[in-house]
This record gives structure tokens, sequence and C-alpha cells, in this order.
């Protein structure tokens, strides 16, 4: 592809998509190579395709042991690939979980007399999402016997496509017309600049030092803001990166028709799947049980000896021998987490045992990262969930007339002019497996809980359930049904301090390699390891890490599926191009 000349459109075009020292400009041509080998059409994985993913390594493992710390999504991956690739013995595989329940911060729990509760919900992606589908479409599903569980979410989210009609409510109640993102020149030069500058020469630089005033007031920041939890003083190496692995969203940014949605909350949709799959394996899982501190033979190298543990309170130790493998999820975005109630405000906790091993471990050898980037601003990584139950379909019924979509079509709905940038979905019901079908459950954030509500004169983080939803309700201009509404609602809010930290300004060195330099036997999964290229805050993250890690680890000569770079398609940039322009 060529464009001629040297007018500003070509140059937003050049910065838009100079990424790579693939692209030439030279005597007023702009000279684009096509990738004709990737597909840029909808993603969807055939399960014929991946039936030669079967153990194939032909190895005896003898007693070889591997040591999973943290229960989360990344943990369950590594444990299954280590099944299904490695040919790895169930039961020589241990997942030591602090809490009583696994799947980390993919959490659904509770019921019709207490309420239910998602600390946080997550919308996945067709298109970029590589490894966790690859990965799914060789799990079963527990409800449809014959299909795998991404088949299963594929033919429910067809079924329930996403296509916001309200993404935006001003402070009069009034749907907003989003089709424009509102930028200016500054703003759109601003952020060429940002996709085109090296992440080396950006530092721990924030979002807001790459843009002026202006761009925090533009239909594109409320929306992209909350629909993946930026902040302005955030990473703008992460948003860099988020520009460029999300770049096939950005022109339908407004309506959010890129989410795809599991049938259930996470937890029952994934990793309650992904638990019945290992455990039949033998796969062991050792809950209530805390790592403390690891020790490490002498020397330049990094090779782990010893888990220091608690098993509910009484200190012991897990002797690691030559052979055994140590993967551990460092950090916890959800870590410290607490819950009000509807008469009672959550309450900020302080670091917990991900942390304080990160930091125990990161103090004894080089390379291991430095987790005080993440876990010690608080105040900027923290923010506010609520789960609201009820117990008939009376706030359903107005939301879904209000938005014009009914409940899980719809994705976030945003109130830009809220003084807590307050967001609320309501999902497809039911969201939990055990909820009963005259029960309806939906989920809301605020991204400044510090700030005073604008019905409710108060700090988001000192409000009671039952406030946030009189905040709520003010903002939909709901009140002559308030009464009616309120009489069913149980609102649990749940403050979460570390729930951006991954977002938080850093250097390349903060985060570990999924595997350090020198190690022999120890591997980081999770948010909190630099994978180069792709995104924190997302499933696909976790998965990918883990699947590097095993691996790595185990020498498996196989292929971890790639990054897809859609910044190097033209319709997708000529798309954007135009978007930018709206």
């Amino acid at each position: 592809m060529i464009l001629r000349g040297h007018g500003f459109f070509n140059l937003w075009f050049f910065l838009h998509i100079a990424v790579s020292d693939q692209i030439s400009y030279t005597r007023g041509l702009l000279i684009i190579p096509f990738r004709s080998g990737l597909d840029y059409t909808r993603f969807r994985y055939s399960n014929q395709a991946n039936l030669w993913r079967r153990p194939s390594v032909k190895k005896e493992y003898g007693n070889e042991q591997v040591y999973f710390v943290g229960g989360g999504i990344a943990s369950l991956a590594g444990a299954a690939y280590l099944v299904r690739d490695c040919g790895f013995p169930g039961q020589n595989i241990h997942i030591i979980e602090e809490m009583k329940i696994l799947g980390g911060s993919n959490d659904g729990a509770g019921n019709e007399e207490h309420g239910y509760v998602i600390r946080g919900g997550r919308m996945l992606n067709d298109e970029t999402y590589e490894n966790l589908w690859e990965l799914l479409n060789t799990i079963p599903s527990i409800d449809q016997p014959g299909l795998t569980l991404r088949e299963e979410i594929t033919q429910f989210d067809d079924a329930n496509p996403t296509r916001s009609k309200a993404r935006l409510v001003d402070s009069k109640g009034e749907i907003q017309d989003v089709n424009s993102m509102g930028f200016d020149m500054a703003d759109r030069l601003a952020l060429g600049k940002l996709i085109i500058t090296p992440e080396a020469k950006m530092g721990k630089a924030r979002i807001n030092d790459w843009f002026g005033p202006h761009f925090f007031t533009t239909n594109f920041w409320y929306m992209w803001a909350t629909t993946f939890a930026f902040q302005p003083w955030h990473s703008a190496v992460e948003l860099k990166r988020y520009m460029l692995r999300f770049i096939h969203e950005f022109p339908r940014i407004q309506t959010l028709e890129g989410v795809t949605r599991t049938p259930y909350n996470q937890y029952d949709s994934i990793i309650m799947p992904l638990h019945q799959y290992l455990e039949p394996l033998g796969v062991d899982f050792t809950l209530k049980c805390t790592v403390t501190d690891l020790e490490f033979k002498e020397g330049d190298g990094i090779t782990v000896t010893k888990l220091k543990v608690l098993r509910q309170g009484v200190e012991d130790v897990i002797e690691v021998k030559e052979g055994d493998r140590v993967i551990i999820t460092n950090g916890s975005m959800t870590e410290g987490s607490s819950l009000g109630s509807m008469t009672s405000a959550p309450r900020l906790n302080g670091k917990g045992s991900s942390w304080k091993l990160w930091e125990n471990i990161a103090a004894k050898k080089p390379g291991l990262g430095n987790p005080s980037s993440f876990d010690d601003h608080v105040d900027e990584s923290k923010w506010e969930s609520f789960t609201v139950t009820f117990q008939d379909s009376k706030f359903f019924d107005l939301m879904e007339n209000f938005t014009r979509n009914r409940a899980g079509t719809g994705a976030l709905v945003t109130f830009k002019d809220s003084s807590w940038l307050m967001s609320v979905v309501l999902a497809f019901q039911p969201h939990f497996r055990n909820q009963p079908e005259h029960v309806k459950v939906f989920w809301g954030y605020g991204l400044y809980p510090d700030k005073i509500g604008d019905y409710v004169h108060k700090r988001m983080c000192d409000c009671t359930g039952e406030e946030i939803m009189e905040e709520l309700l003010g903002h939909l201009h709901f009140e002559a049904h308030k009464e009616e509404i309120m009489a069913t609602a149980n609102c649990i809010p749940c403050m979460m301090p570390y729930i951006t930290s991954q977002f938080m300004p850093r250097l390349n060195s903060d985060r570990p390699q999924v595997v350090p330099e020198g190690s022999t036997n120890l591997a980081f999964i999770g948010q909190y390891c630099e994978i180069p290229d792709d995104v924190v805050f997302t499933e696909e993250y976790s998965v990918r890490a883990a699947r590097i890690a095993v691996y790595t680890l185990f020498g498996i000569n196989r292929p971890v599926e790639p990054i897809k770079e859609y910044q190097h398609d033209v319709r997708t940039l000529f798309s954007s191009l135009v978007t930018s322009f709206r």
C-alpha cells in the first residue's frame, strides 16, 4: 500500500503505525507491508486443530515434583499444561493456596439469602486471548457433554452478542452520543507519539505526563479508562501496550462489541471446569496453606531449596529436591480486599502474604523484581466495587428500558459526570450456578473511592451498601422507584487496595522475567511477571505466563501462541485513523 503526499493525514497515519522497522518513509511515500499471513477475522479455534495437542513427551519423571504457589487461573493453567503437553503425572503437581477456595481473583460466591459477590468482572476478547482460548479448547465443558469449554463460551457469546446502546450517561441521566472520540489535534499527536516511542525511552512516565487536560475530558478517555480501569497517574507504557494490543477494538470502543462473555461469572464458568478437569488426574490441591518464604542454594544462580509455609497457623517446611520446580504467582491484585454490607463500609487493608513473599525473595536474589513499585502506592492503585442482589426484577426492568439493552448485551454503563466515576454492568441472568430464577445480580465499581459523592455527600470508601445504591439511583434518576428498588436490594461493597497496582509506573526490571536469568527451578506467573508486548489485567496474561513457565522449565520445544499484531493490519489501522477523527 502506498500513500502519496505530506499532509497531516499521512503524518498521523505514519505516527499511528510506525511501530517497527518494517515501515519505510522516503521521497514522500509511506510504504506499508501488508501481513497477509494474519487472520484478521473473528478469531475462533477449532477443536480438530488441537487434536495433536496430546501428551507426546516420552519422559520418565520419577519422583520430580512441581509446586505452584497460589491457586489462581495461572496455576491451574500451568498444571493443565504439565499434564497435557509434558505428560507429567498429576499426583506430582501441588497447588498451594492460602484461601479455602481456588480461583484467586477469578471469584464468584454467595447465595440468595446473604447476597452474591464478585470482586471484579472480566471481559474476554476473541481476537487477543490466544493462549486462553487454545487451552480452553482442550478442557471439557461440565454443562454440555461433547463440547469444549471454548466451544461452550463461543456458543453462549454468539447467542448473546454485546452491543452497548448506553455506554456513557451524563449528570442529567441522558445517554450520550459517543460516536465521536472527542479528540482535538493535540490529543491525536500525543497519542501518535505515545505509540511510536520505544518503551525503553518512556521509563516510569505516567499517562498524564503524555497528555494535556483536554484528553481526560474526551469520550475516548471515559470509555477506555472505565473499560480497562486506567487512571491518569498510571503507567504510560501500559497504556501504550493496551493501545497496540487492542487497536482493533478502538473503532468499536463505544459499543464494546469485542467483549466475549462467559455463561456465568468466571469462577463458575472457567475455574470450576479447570478444577474438575485436574482433580481426577490426581493433582494435589493444598488449601488454607500460606507460603511465607523461599530458601535458595548459595551462590550466584537461582535454585530454590525450601518452601517455608504456614499450615493453618503451624510453621512447616517443604524440601525442594533436585529435579523439582517451583512456580510462583507473585503479588495479587485482589489481596487485602475487604467486604462491607448494606449497613457497613469495607475497610482498607494492608499487604498480605503474596506481597510479603515477593518482598522476602526479591531481597535475597537479584533479578526477582521490585515489588515496591506495585505494592507501596495504595492511594493510586485502589478502587471499590459492589455487587447487588435483588429478590425481584424491578431494577433490571428499569435498566433494560433505559439502556435499550437486555441484561447480558450492554456491557458497561458509565456515569461520566459521577465524582466516583461509577460504572455498572448487568450480566446475563443467572450469573451464578446456584442463583434462583427470581433473583437478579449486577456488578459495579467506582474508580475514585476517595471522592465525595454527588447525591450522598460522603467518600465512596466510607459508604455503606445502602448509600452506594442511593448514589447510583440518583445518577439514574430513578428516585420515583427508590422505595420499591431498595426493598429487596442487598449491596455488598468491596474495597481492593491493589486492584490496579499492575498499572503503576515501573521500570522494565521491576517485574521479574517468567524464568529469571540463572534460574534452574524457579518461575513466576500471574500479573506481575514480564512478558514483552502483552497486557496485564487480563486472563490471557496469566495463562500465557503459565505456558511460558512450564515450557521453559521443562524444555518443551512447542510454540506458545503468538501475540496477534493488529497494528500491522492496514484495514485495522485505517479504521482506527478514521475513528480518531470522528
